[in-house]
This record gives C-alpha cells, structure tokens and sequence, in this order.
C-alpha cells in the first residue's frame, strides 16, 4: 500500500499541465485507423499504456487484450475490434473487473458479432460487425457511444446511432467527434443521435495532444481557495468539457485571469452554489473540495454516474469530507455541502481513485497539521507526476 503524507502549504507558481489522455485515447486509435502518422505527447500514465498495448496487441494479431484499468480503452476498443472482424478476448485488472459492458451486450448480437461474458470481463468477441441502426441509452455512459462512432466509419454501408435517452457527458462526444474530424472522418449530428457514412478512411497525420483541462481544475481550485497558481499549456478553444471549470470557478467567487494558453487563479470571496454535473462529472471530487471552504451551501447534482467509477465517487467525497468535518450530506445523484464548519487533517481514503486522491490532496494543503491518503499511487493512472508538480510550486507532499 501507497500512503501520502501531506503538511499545510501553499501552492504559489506555474504548472505545465499534462496532455489530455482524454483526447490522447482517442487520437491513438484513430491513428491506428488510419495506418501510420505519430501521437504526441503522450503522459506515461496506466490509461496510456493501455490503450497504446491494446492496439500493439492488435498490430501483433494476438487474441487476448488487456486494458489494465482503463474504461475508455476497454469501451473504445471493444466495437473497433468488432468492425475489423478480429475473434479476441477483453481482459482487465483492478476496478475495471467490476465495471459493466451491458450496452454491448445487448447491442453486438444483434449486428452479427457474438458476444461471450457475465456482463463484466472477460469478454469475448467473434465475428465482423455490420452496419445498421444502434439503439444506445445516453445516460449510462458516453464511452460506448465513442466506441460506435470510432467503429462504424470502417464498415461498408452508413450506420445510426439513435440514442433511447438525453445523452450524458456530451462534451466528451464532442471531443470524439472533433478528433475524428481532424483525421478526416465526419460524423453528423442529427435530432435523434448520429449519422456515420461507412467507408471512410482514416488520414494518416501527426497528431498534436493539448493540455488537460481535468487535470488543470485541480491547481485552479488550490488557487480558487488560498494560493496563486497558474496553469500553462491550454487550448482556449478546445472541446474538452472540462473547461467548463472555468465557469465553475467563477460561479464560486475565483479571481482569474485567461490568456492564450494559460489561467490564473487567486483567492477571492468564495460562496456556494448549484452545480449541474451532469456533463462534467469527472470534476466532482475537486468541485466538492472547493465547496467545502466556500461560505454558504453548495449544491451538485447530475452526478449519479459516479456511483459506477473507479470508486463510488459520490460516497467516497462524502465519507472523506466528513472525516475532515465538512457539513456534507449524500444524495442520489450528488450531494449538499454547507461551508463554514471548521475543518481539520485526518487519515482519508484514497479509494484507489486517482481523481479522490487528487482532490483530497488539495483540500490537505488549508487543514492545519498532517493528513494522510492511502492509495496514493493510484494517480499513476492519469497523472503520474501530480505531486512532482504539487511540490514544484510549493506543495509538502511526502508520498511512501
């Protein structure tokens, strides 16, 4: 076991945010597509690795791909295999064992590909998917209507996707789209889901991967809360849902300033308010740390979506905010938090959830005396250099 042992500080400085492995999962497997051309830079985080060893594992022609932890790989990669026609088996580890795939389930029979699994992994495909129509829920997650999208372009005739319910976390179609677009494939939108021409073919080129914005929320909020951080190596004009952390932080009371590629963040008056998360549920652990040294009541919800992620994302915010004596209540789909009470360091849980040690980690650096996370390595999974930077701009982190 990893622990993290954190003293109060202040984090006063710049840092180069990583690239987005959001965008970067994506890019590589259009990349793949396409037959050639390079995806740079990428982060040495475990979501990497699996993603660039799922499709190595590909390039090998071996049956067994394992996507280590990461959720995107697996639901990516899982219809692409099925539109090459390739008879493989979906393997993981951790988390990810506990994660569903119904939605494939369900939908790959149907589209002449069989599909052998308890509704976790292992999964096993055979057969080469066809064209048609895909009904798909928009509320259970926006990773298998990626997945579609990224798979049905290489089939012969045009596919639909129609989506059965209001779709969740669009701002993460939106990207896929957008990389999909800067390789030459198009998508269209349309009243009822998504039109795909199939026969498209995938240009090679170099590919670019701009900065995190999910990654950068983090610093801004230790600036929102009592520093003064800036964050460098952002695109203004990206299509990363996560940049709505800008909107977040002003919402609250954060002083920023925005240029081309970077953001300033410094303490202002911070007050509570109502968070819909419903498109940015990845920002939810960060969101609550802010509120909980916000004056007055924060509100977040849309976010019953976290109950399915590495971690229970709801209840493991609350349990770990109530360790350090926030006034925080659960709901369905988010929580209620009531700024004020006096907060003190404690001994949390990182959950194995990269994006609860983060935030935690955050909140540590305003509690007088030591607090401690386990499972600190767990940001190995996106951000393996988190507390290199933390400490680079005045952070005492001691990870063991």
């Amino acid at each position: 076991m990893s622990i993290v042992k954190i003293k109060k500080s202040i984090l006063n400085g710049e840092v180069v945010i990583p690239p987005s492995k959001s965008a970067a999962h994506r890019a590589l497997i259009c990349s793949f597509l396409s037959g050639g051309g390079t995806v740079k830079p990428i982060i040495n985080s475990k979501d990497m690795q699996a993603t660039i060893g799922v499709i190595e594992a590909f390039k090998q022609g071996k049956s067994t791909l394992d996507c280590i932890e990461s959720g995107s790989t697996l639901r990516f990669m899982i219809p692409v295999a099925a539109a090459l026609g390739r008879n493989v088996t979906f393997t993981g580890q951790g988390s990810l064992l506990d994660r569903t795939i119904g939605e494939y389930l369900e939908l790959l029979p149907k589209h002449n590909v069989s599909v052998k699994s308890d509704g976790t992994l292992p999964i096993e495909i055979k057969g080469r998917l066809e064209n048609g129509s895909y009904e798909v829920s928009g509320d259970v997650s926006s990773q298998y209507i990626t997945g579609l999208l990224l798979a049905l372009p290489n089939l012969d005739g045009d596919s639909a996707i129609l989506l059965k319910t209001p779709l969740q976390s669009k701002p993460y179609v939106d990207m896929t789209i957008k990389v999909m677009s800067d390789y030459g494939v198009e998508i269209k939108e349309t009243d009822f889901g998504y039109l795909i021409h199939g026969g498209q073919t995938f240009k090679k080129i170099d590919y670019t991967v701009e900065g995190d914005w999910s990654h950068s929320a983090f610093f801004l909020v230790a600036g929102a809360i009592g520093g003064d951080v800036t964050v460098s190596g952002l695109n203004m004009d990206t299509a990363q849902g996560d940049k709505a952390i800008l909107s977040v932080l002003k919402s609250f009371g954060a002083q920023l300033e925005i240029n081309d590629s970077c953001v300033r963040c410094v303490k202002g008056k911070l007050e509570g308010t109502e968070i819909d998360a419903t498109d940015i549920p990845d920002l939810v652990p960060v969101i609550a740390v802010l509120a909980a040294f916000s004056d007055g009541q924060t509100v977040i919800k849309g976010a019953q979506r976290l109950r399915f992620k590495e971690s229970d994302r709801i209840e493991s915010v609350v349990k770990n905010l109530r360790l350090i004596g926030a006034d925080v209540t659960e709901t369905d789909d988010g929580m209620i938090i009531n700024g004020g009470a006096k907060l003190h360091p404690a001994k949390l849980k990182g959950y194995n959830d990269h994006r609860i040690v983060m935030a935690f980690s955050i909140a540590a650096l305003f509690l007088d005396g030591e607090t401690v996370i386990d499972d600190a390595l767990s940001i190995n999974k996106s951000y393996p250099s988190f507390f290199e930077d933390y400490n680079g701009i005045g952070g005492k982190a001691d990870v063991i």
